[in-house]
């Protein structure tokens, strides 16, 4: 019945939305092959490499950056790393300095367009980024950042996904992004998964499908930009990081069908442009053991010929673990190609790569014909995206208008109070008195909010201060709030936040995948923090402000909420259901396992509260 309903509700939202944003354009195959005809081999090649350059101006780098461009590529610019290899992308990255506000993302672009425009082939590049929300977002503030995967399954409402990936891309589109690295399509159906985790929209697979589809349809129809649905066979079943290992994945071929494919199967129906690889093993779909980026099985045989894919395919980053374990740098982009991928993501030696694609053709293992195979679905998707006409440049000033305004905050507030779960509320202290002069709902805390004193502490992100917006949106009420962030707490740590609740009415606590033990929480000192501050007997609730699996380890607290991330909005969404001025109105989106018996649900898929 569940799947029946969501599949109704999907179907509707992805009618209205074609209705209203009309069909996709038609890319003009005789552009497409009149462009290849006329590029030489290098500039085909470049054309299927996507990478990241440092600096946040194309032309004038900072001395840093400059420096770090010369190690990776031999040149100072992003604009020089473009021209010198005829890129046919780059991917916008923090930590490459690229984003620092929507006019200076906005410049960038245009000044790595007009490189590629005045250089080589003279073809505009793919310009692309991870604005899936939550845990992985790369654009900052002002811009509006969703809650994550999991946060839109909790809410069950495939409108939202689909309003959070329109206003995504309009935005990312604003400041000269066509393409983004999302949704995630993966099902997560292990908890100990270390590395999709709150990054999927559930353990369901129609209800990850659901929500997929309405976000492709979001970002592509509605906004204009390309999605890609990732990671492809689907990295929801693993215990290991592909980043860091080879993750084998022991799904058989009915498994797969039942839990992995629905999703891709909805991308693909809906539309989408790009389907990212993923870095697995997957013995029952190729038993080589190579990763399905390198698996032509997997990549042509299941992808392309079995479900029908025809857009791109995208490799995740080959500077991955996952994907250089069993062959040389040298080998992985021509074995990638010969599995049937298109566009290779961030090789860890441009230069090398490049240069074994060019002699993989010179020596007849590649042929130019396939080279040419690619290089043509590439540009079609240039083509569909507007990007082989006029120079594709946008407004600084119209991207500061536009990015964060005033109508995108709204929708973001009205989506993420959606998502925020109430788990368990046996001291019957949800919700808490409301602002001064309201009529406190059905239930409400007795205690006015002004002679209420709440210790806010745990786990904090410098990025978004969580503890910080909790503890001011509580003082915005009335109540008498402090801040007392703790990160992985030492016993000193432990000791201060004690004393703290003891001088306190109420303490809220925040954890970040206190479950995971042996790489994120080692020795258990979130968990050690959340038990000592139950043991003082004062009221104590603990929030997972990222995975939901942490609260299944703190039977001493009577009180608990999933927000499943802890960005600003999740924070101020959460301070209004703890304040009774929204009513919660998350379900889970997966089990919660017992951690004494994994096999048995401590809360089931579908649980959470409200009033």
């Amino acid at each position: 019945m569940r799947g029946r309903l969501l599949a109704s509700i999907v179907g509707s939202t992805l009618l209205a939305a074609v209705a209203v944003a009309g069909p996709p354009a038609q890319a003009a195959p005789s552009t497409v092959d009149r462009l290849i005809a006329r590029m030489t081999l290098p500039q085909k090649v470049g054309q299927l490499f996507a990478t990241y350059a440092y600096g946040g101006d194309a032309t004038a780098p900072s001395a840093a950056d400059a420096a770090a461009n010369r190690q990776a590529y031999g040149v100072d610019t992003p604009a020089e790393v473009v021209r010198k290899y005829h890129l046919g992308g780059v991917i916008y990255f923090t930590w490459s300095n690229n984003l620092t506000s929507p006019r200076q993302i906005a410049t960038l672009s245009n000044g790595l367009q007009a490189s590629a425009a005045a250089s080589g082939a003279r073809i505009p590049l793919l310009v692309s980024t991870d604005q899936e929300h939550g845990i992985v977002q790369r654009l900052p503030a002002p811009a509006t950042l969703f809650p994550g995967s999991m946060a839109l399954g909790a809410g069950r409402n495939p409108v939202d996904a689909y309003t959070a990936a329109r206003i995504t891309g309009q935005e990312l589109r604003a400041v000269g992004v066509q393409q983004v690295f999302a949704p995630s399509a993966d099902v997560n159906v292990n908890p100990a998964n270390p590395v999709i985790g709150v990054r999927s929209f559930g353990s369901d697979p129609l209800l990850v499908a659901g929500m997929t589809a309405a976000q492709v349809v979001g970002f592509q129809r509605a906004a204009g930009i390309s999605a890609a649905a990732k990671h492809f066979p689907g990295h929801g079943d693993t215990v290991d990081d592909s980043h860091d290992a080879l993750p084998y994945i022991h799904h058989t071929r009915a498994e797969w069908e039942r839990l992995d494919a629905p999703p891709f199967r909805a991308a693909i129906a809906a539309g989408i442009d790009t389907v990212m690889t993923a870095h697995i093993v997957v013995p029952s779909l190729d038993s080589s053991g190579d990763p399905a980026t390198l698996s032509a099985p997997i990549l042509t045989g299941l992808l392309r010929d079995q479900l029908g894919f025809r857009g791109v395919v995208v490799t995740d980053s080959l500077g991955m673990a996952g994907v250089r374990q069993k062959y040389g740098d040298d080998r992985v982009p021509v074995l990638a190609l010969k599995a049937g991928a298109d566009l290779l993501l961030m090789p860890p030696n441009l230069d090398l790569a490049i240069n074994s694609v060019l002699a993989a053709v010179a020596d007849g293992e590649l042929t130019e014909s396939r080279i040419d195979a690619s290089v043509r679905r590439i540009l079609t998707l240039k083509q569909r995206r507007g990007l082989l006409g006029a120079p594709p440049t946008v407004d600084p000033a119209a991207a500061e208008r536009l990015v964060g305004r005033d109508a995108h905050q709204r929708a973001l507030r009205g989506i993420t109070d959606r998502t925020v779960t109430v788990l368990r509320n046996d001291a019957d202290l949800l919700p808490l008195s409301p602002v001064a002069g309201r009529t406190p709902p059905a239930g409400a805390s007795s205690t006015p909010a002004s002679e209420r004193s709440v210790l806010v502490t745990g786990w904090n992100a410098s990025a978004f201060d969580n503890v910080g917006t909790l503890a001011a949106g509580l003082a915005a009420r009335g109540n008498r709030s402090t801040a007392l962030p703790t990160g992985l707490p030492d016993d000193a740590r432990i000791a201060e936040a004690v004393a703290a609740a003891q001088a306190h009415d109420l303490t809220v606590v925040l954890t970040q995948r206190a479950w995971d033990t042996r790489i994120n929480d080692p020795g258990g000192r979130q968990q050690k923090l959340v038990h000592a501050l139950a043991a003082t007997g004062r009221p104590v609730i603990v929030v997972a402000v990222r995975d939901p699996y942490d609260v299944a380890y703190f039977d001493d607290v009577p009180t608990q909420l999933a927000t499943y991330g802890y960005t600003r909005a999740s924070m101020e969404s959460l301070t209004r259901v703890l304040t009774g001025e929204v009513s919660p109105r998350g379900k889970l989106p997966v089990d919660i396992p017992d951690p004494a018996d994994p096999e048995t649900a401590r809360y089931p898929y579908g649980h959470g509260l409200t009033w």
